[in-house]
């Protein structure tokens, strides 16, 4: 790409003072972030007085060299053209915009008009002409269901695409909470002054934001027009010029975000209230608002605030509820995973980076180093995998084994159910019944998990053990037991944010930590993040190398597939969550659509899969080994899964289970989807399955992700951890 190709321009007036500027900005800084280019385009807009300066929230993204300001006189070429604010083109421009894009976004952020009139604000069918005049073919994309059933009401065929929501970045504005601001419940508001974001009548608005000694009432920008319906200010009332305060610093003052407006008003989209979930304050709102808001809001009428703030205020236990609950909300829907995944939609991708070798690992106690081995008598590995709910944790332990150095052999000792296809795959195999299947309390198996592992080890005699697992107690405990070995524990990353604390506090136990590669590292928000410094990389591990498979016609021989499109569903054990709903209707959907379908059971499942006409069920291991017989794949996102199918580029949609205990499957899944390699269901009961597969069966989408799983070039760290493991061995001065 030419140094003059932008990967998105965006088309605006910057001196929108509210909602549209905001929402630029936001997109900027994710785009910077990912490392993509931005450069803007500045049209005045004839609703915006000539004297009004840029907007400061751009002018600050300008500074900090997020993007470039197009010059009036140059010629922009981009890979995405995004244009904000309707309203710009209700007049001819003086100037055609000298920009050309392979593909161009018209966001409609404003509805048209309002309940009193339907084209207030601008005439649909005239905006337009005028925006295909200057664009050509434009895809329509409205911020919100609201705008969207308002541009229908005017234009009834207008062809519109899913909608552009607004997105935030979460972790920029959210801020742990221990209690309430005071004593006093503090409620308020920020956003720019503009009567119509007002109830209309003063018993409203003293109703939304009370005059009474029970409640603090704090307003950033507006507030004046507030006083003048009203008549006074409240003496409870703090009133704050826009702008005095930057809205994270404000929010961080008031313990309830109340947001109430002009009831003819058509809010396209409501920002400031994404603000406020984001930062971790709790949203009273119109009901209006549940269709972009969900549950995660609370909803009542001016008339119940006070009740309701009084019964939230004295409940701290709840009131923590509620805006953890907002914030994983937003996160979900309106993160900047999302901008990203719409951005790999529209064929722009971020330069996406999978971790390298990093380090050796920490060195042992002073006067017990780890050192390398200079011996060439057989040594052996003890390899000790956790009960998963897949065969995650087994799998990466045989993935090393089976490419140890020939003076090295593997045990292999598992709480798996998988222990029999560790053993059919020619390793030596223990089994450690897990405490779950022994139904055994802590204490006890505690013990009995040291106990075992001290037998293990007095058996065979590993120089090196590696363990697959959390550091239970009854491991920590056989690490003290057994100092004349080199402990490893083999760490999997993308942990689900805010959990595990207590198992990183053990890490220093361990001769060393080996950590396989994680593709969507980038998104990796879990505690293992700032736990890297003394950590050994490897890239993202999988069981075979490309070179191991099966080809087309071999792979579809040995699963007695015929020419047809093939689809493979793999949705995991099936021991977490039920899988089984989804199914049907995915199977049903890609049949209809032309495909035979096999169903992957995993060899760990402890319940059958039911049955499905027409849908082929297979139980091999591994399933990979005949990857290249399937045109797709809908799989969960598990570590293994994920990595084997960008690694072989095979077209995949994953759908991230939930419910997993560590493992941040969707985190992990929508950074494929941002990056372009795969396709994400993110809500496998709702009109996910059917809209996400209507992409994946098209040609041309699977021949896109396969192009793009080539370009990140996902590498097999399995047999450089194999090196790795190899070269410790016992510390000296045992």
């Amino acid at each position: 790409m030419t140094a003059n190709v932008y990967d998105v321009a965006i088309l605006s007036d910057f001196r929108y003072p509210g909602g549209t500027s905001a929402s630029i900005a936001a997109e900027v800084q994710v785009q910077a972030a990912a490392g993509l280019s931005t450069v803007l385009l500045h049209v005045p807009s004839p609703h915006q007085p000539g004297h009004h300066p840029f907007s400061p929230r751009i002018v600050q993204c300008l500074r900090d060299g997020l993007a470039e300001l197009a010059r009036p006189e140059q010629e922009v070429t981009a890979r995405l053209l995004v244009v904000r604010q309707p309203r710009i083109f209700t007049r001819d421009l003086a100037e055609a915009p000298r920009v050309t894009a392979e593909r161009i976004v018209m966001v409609i952020n404003q509805a048209p008009g309002d309940a009193e009139e339907p084209h207030r604000y601008y005439d649909f069918a005239e905006v337009a002409a005028r925006v295909h005049g200057y664009f050509g073919e434009v895809e329509w994309a409205p911020i919100s269901s609201q705008v969207r059933d308002w541009v229908l009401r005017v234009a009834p065929d207008a062809p519109l695409s899913e909608d552009w929501h607004e997105i935030i970045d979460v972790a920029s504005w959210w801020r742990d909470r221990s209690g309430g601001v005071a004593d006093t419940p503090v409620i308020g508001r920020h956003g720019r002054a503009d009567p119509v974001k007002w109830p209309r009548s003063r018993q409203e608005i003293l109703q939304a934001y009370p005059d009474s000694a029970q409640v603090r009432v704090r307003i950033l920008g507006g507030g004046e027009i507030a006083v003048e319906r009203v008549g006074h200010r409240p003496p409870n009332w703090d009133v704050v010029a826009f702008g005095a305060e930057s809205p994270g610093d404000f929010l961080a003052t008031i313990d309830f975000f109340v947001y109430f407006h002009d009831p003819d008003l058509v809010e396209a989209f409501g920002r400031t209230i994404l603000e406020a979930m984001a930062a971790g304050v709790p949203v009273i709102i119109g009901p209006h608002f549940r269709p972009m808001f969900g549950d995660a809001a609370l909803y009542t009428t001016p008339a119940g605030v006070l009740d309701l703030v009084r019964e939230l205020h004295a409940d701290p236990q709840r009131l923590r509820a509620v805006a953890v609950a907002q914030r994983a909300f937003v996160e979900e829907r309106y993160g900047h995973m999302s901008h990203l995944t719409r951005l790999a939609e529209r064929g722009v991708h971020p330069p996406t980076l999978v971790p390298g070798p990093r380090p050796s690992p920490r060195a042992a106690a002073p006067g017990a180093p780890a050192v390398r081995s200079t011996g060439t008598a057989t040594r052996r590995v003890l390899l000790v995998s956790d009960n998963g709910t897949g065969m995650g944790h087994l799998s990466r332990l045989m993935a090393v084994a089976r490419r140890l150095p020939g003076d090295m052999s593997a045990v292999i000792a598992t709480q798996s159910h998988g222990a029999s296809v560790a053993h059919q795959e020619g390793f030596l195999t223990e089994y450690l019944p897990s405490r779950k299947v022994l139904d055994m309390g802590k204490p006890r198996w505690t013990a009995f998990l040291r106990e075992r592992l001290r037998h293990l080890i007095e058996l065979h005699r590993p120089s090196v053990v590696a363990v697959d697992s959390v550091p239970h107690d009854g491991i920590v405990e056989a690490v003290g037991d057994h100092p004349g070995v080199a402990w490893v524990w083999v760490r999997r990353a993308m942990w689900r944010r805010d959990l595990g604390a207590e198992w990183i506090e053990r890490g220093p136990v361990f001769d060393g930590i080996l950590e396989p590669g994680e593709f969507a590292a980038p998104a990796d928000e879990g505690c293992t993040v700032a736990d890297r410094d003394a950590v050994h990389a490897v890239d993202p591990i999988t069981y075979l190398d490309p070179g191991e498979l099966l080809d087309d016609a071999a792979a579809r021989s040995g699963l007695e597939l015929d020419g047809r499109p093939a689809a493979l569903l793999q949705l995991g054990a099936g021991n977490i969550n039920d899988i089984s709903s989804p199914i049907a209707r995915m199977a049903g959907f890609l049949m209809n659509n032309g495909f035979q379908v096999v169903l992957a059971e995993s060899t760990i499942a402890t319940e059958p899969l039911p049955r499905i006409p027409g849908v082929r069920v297979v139980k091999v291991y591994p399933v990979s080994r005949y990857l290249r017989a399937f045109d797709l794949v809908v799989s969960a996102s598990g570590y293994n899964s994920f990595h084997e199918l960008l690694s072989f580029g095979i077209p995949s949609v994953f759908v991230p289970n939930r419910q997993t205990g560590l493992d941040d499957q969707v985190a992990r899944a929508r950074f494929a989807a941002a990056a372009g390699t795969a396709l994400v269901i993110e809500d496998p009961e709702g009109d996910d399955v059917e809209r996400v597969l209507a992409r994946a069966v098209r040609p041309d989408v699977r021949a896109d992700l396969t192009r793009r799983c080539a370009e990140v070039a996902i590498g097999n760290g399995a047999a450089a951890a194999a090196v790795w493991l190899s070269e410790l061995t016992v510390r000296t001065g045992v």
